[in-house]
């Protein structure tokens, strides 16, 4: 095994064989932030979302994927010319994977790549004094996703931060308030059709416990963008309330709860959840 995956691994615990799966991802996907660095992503893009808030601010949940928006719009944003370093560098520590964009199917802003590999093969790298061979089929395939807004609302701010391992790099992210804008957004407004998105009330909660201040005119871009929200209109954090307490009325909390649990360890927090505890905690929103 590597010596720097190795050390990466002793922060994780790995008590069985979905601990260790989802261990090799997370240190995966900062091997791809890493190669995304190097190829000079950054001066473009900034990072945000769940695993964004995971890497660099402790939230204790696994996150599948990474979402990354463009600073200024650019709707012929190429992400694959970004694939050949970051190839180089996912592949330099030992990993065979293929790389590919997500073709569109509709008239989206977003552009979809899947970072793809051999899951047993990929877990002997991570594990190779161990025996896996039970739970993990020959053709399971291991799938990273990442995304870019290439058409982003306006009124985010920005830090850099900076990482050690698995090699020192940088990353221009979205400063908390932003994230936390984004977050709200998904809250009010993700289309979560038969399955509540538990995951992002999982991390409302996460900011509001970091007693996070929110970015409103990042927000009100978010919302106006969405056709949530009135462009002519200012928006005030006594609005920001009336549109989460009217969400909160419509979740199924039972549904949200069962799709967060696969991703956390502490399952028993999710059994206060109701329309009433989430409009009591809104009322730290500032």
């Amino acid at each position: 095994m590597n010596s720097t995956i190795e050390e990466m691994l002793k922060y994780y615990q790995t008590n069985n064989l979905t601990d260790k799966k989802n261990a090799m991802k997370e240190i995966i996907q900062e091997i791809v932030l890493c190669g995304l660095s190097r190829a000079g992503f950054f001066n473009k893009a900034a990072f945000y979302g769940g695993t964004a808030l995971r890497i660099f601010y402790g939230l204790n949940r696994f996150s599948e994927d990474l979402d990354f928006s463009l600073t200024i719009p650019e709707p012929d944003f190429d992400l694959s010319s970004y694939f050949p370093v970051l190839k180089k560098e996912v592949t330099s520590w030992g990993l065979n994977v293929d790389i590919s964009l997500k073709e569109k199917n509709t008239d989206s802003a977003i552009r979809s790549a899947f970072l793809k590999g051999n899951t047993m093969e990929h877990m002997l790298v991570f594990y190779a004094s161990e025996s896996l061979k039970s739970g993990i089929s020959r053709d399971e395939v291991i799938k990273i996703k990442f995304e870019v807004d290439t058409m982003p609302p306006e009124g985010a701010g920005y830090e850099n931060k900076y990482r050690l391992l698995p090699s020192p790099y940088e990353v221009k992210m979205y400063d908390m308030p932003s994230l936390f804008a984004g977050k709200v957004h998904a809250v009010i407004c993700r289309a979560w059709k038969q399955r509540v998105k538990g995951r992002d009330l999982y991390d409302y909660i996460f900011y509001l416990s970091r007693n996070a201040a929110l970015n409103l005119p990042h927000l009100k871009a978010r919302l106006v963008q969405s056709g949530a929200w009135d462009p002519e209109k200012d928006l005030s954090i006594e609005d920001t309330r009336d549109l989460l307490f009217s969400r909160f009325d419509s979740i199924d909390f039972e549904n949200a709860k069962n799709d967060v649990r696969p991703f956390i360890r502490d399952t028993d927090s999710l059994n206060i959840w109701s329309a009433d505890f989430f409009k009591q905690i809104t009322s730290n929103l500032r």
